[in-house]
């Protein structure tokens, strides 16, 4: 049961414009509380997105605007390490020294300095959903080396791909959530009675963290096998960069080096979001409508293609595209929004206007609302361009809502 006494002390990294912050607020502004964030936008001028942060969280926004490498020994003691980092190329090489060495500038050396340096009771990252699987000449590699690095540091880790559409959101995205619990805390012990007693399916798929704030059916999809690996194998994180290879699918749970992965089916019976949820009766300013002379244009780019094409190596190819619905359907969740919404790109959805009957763009308060951001979140002055690319960059904040309130049930 929850703690309602208990202060859980966040650090935010590569914090956006704070959708993890703004998802256990809500959950919960008592028990959350954000001791420090980072946010840096590498050769951005303007750096809007920190701009937005500390002007919607004000004198406590507590964010620190510069390269998280540079600052890593400035983070302070935290229980709750949270943040959304890029799927690169996680290998490691040995130094002269015999030492190990990952790349430099990959972020996750970044999250991996501050759990040793903090060693926080809980870690909650969310990423692509091909994590899973890159790179793609050595699948589940990248994977395999963050959880090494999680096993090495004492922590039991579980993971799980969520489409936000599945669990009543307004957007189809797909996104690798990973939850990683100290072996101190209450979580740790639990997983590994659970997993001694019951086996692990019955903990991702029913008892587990994500389990039960996502439920999904209880016996895995057929048409993929479960997989299991022992990092115990691997000697060191080299040993992971040469050899590794492993097919992980869209839930698991690693304990004691120990991992399994099964493919889970959502099982939400609740009201699916839709689209013309945040579509608005409003009227809207002329500049989102499509002007007649483009309307063949976009048909063009919202249809399929089939181009041929030489490569600069010489080799002829077939471009293939399917066709994107146009405009797209009020009645269905939305596509997953990309940093190029709002722009003349094959990705931005139109819509149908409701008062006008005319082809037009999303706004960006109706792009905020997709991800469950307030309404004009991001109107703060930056150049409304930012505010498309924003949005196709942050968390669908009702997850992490969800996920804050599973964390408190779990203290």
């Amino acid at each position: 049961m929850a703690d309602a006494t208990k202060t859980i002390r966040v650090v935010e990294l590569f914090a956006g414009v704070g959708g993890f912050r703004v998802g256990l607020e809500r959950c919960s502004k008592a028990a959350f509380r954000t001791v420090w964030a980072n946010q840096w936008e590498p050769g951005q001028r303007g750096q809007w997105a920190y701009q937005c942060y500390t002007k919607q969280f004000g004198a406590q926004a507590n964010c620190v605007n510069t390269d998280i490498a540079t600052v890593i020994d400035d983070v302070p003691a935290h229980d709750l390490l949270v943040g959304g980092f890029p799927c690169q190329d996680y290998s490691v090489a040995s130094t002269g020294a015999k030492g190990i060495e990952g790349k430099k500038g990959v972020l996750w050396w970044s999250i991996d300095a501050i759990i040793q340096k903090r060693r926080p009771s809980y870690v909650l990252l969310e990423n692509v959903d091909r994590l899973l699987k890159s790179p793609a000449k050595q699948r589940g590699r990248d994977f395999g080396i963050i959880l090494k690095c999680l096993h090495d540091r004492g922590y039991g880790v579980e993971w799980r791909v969520i489409n936000a559409a599945d669990y009543g959101n307004v957007q189809r995205r797909r996104r690798t959530f990973i939850f990683a619990y100290r072996d101190t805390t209450a979580q740790y012990g639990r997983a590994a009675q659970a997993l001694s007693a019951d086996g692990a399916l019955p903990w991702i798929a029913q008892q587990g963290f994500f389990a039960q704030a996502f439920p999904v059916d209880a016996q895995p999809d057929g048409k993929k096998k479960p997989t299991t690996v022992d990092l115990g194998g691997y000697a060191d994180l080299v040993a992971v960069t040469n050899d590794f290879q492993a097919a992980f699918r869209n839930a698991g749970v690693m304990h004691g080096g120990r991992v399994y992965s099964a493919e889970l089916r959502p099982a939400y019976t609740g009201r699916c979001g839709l689209l013309g949820d945040v579509v608005t009766d409003a009227p809207v300013p002329d500049r989102y409508f499509i002007p007649d002379d483009q309307r063949e244009k976009w048909v063009y780019l919202k249809g399929a293609k089939r181009i041929e094409r030489v490569s600069k190596q010489g080799f002829a190819y077939r471009f293939v595209e399917g066709t994107i619905a146009f405009p797209d359907p009020l009645d269905r969740p939305a596509r997953t929004m990309l940093t190029s919404e709002g722009t003349t790109n094959r990705s931005t959805h139109i819509i149908c206007d409701r008062q006008t009957g005319r082809l037009r763009r999303l706004t960006p308060e109706e792009c905020e609302q997709i991800n469950g951001f307030p309404p004009g979140w991001t109107d703060t002055g930056m150049p409304e361009r930012q505010r498309y690319f924003i949005m196709g960059n942050a968390l669908v904040v009702p997850l992490v809502e969800r996920m804050g309130a599973q964390l408190l049930s779990s203290l």
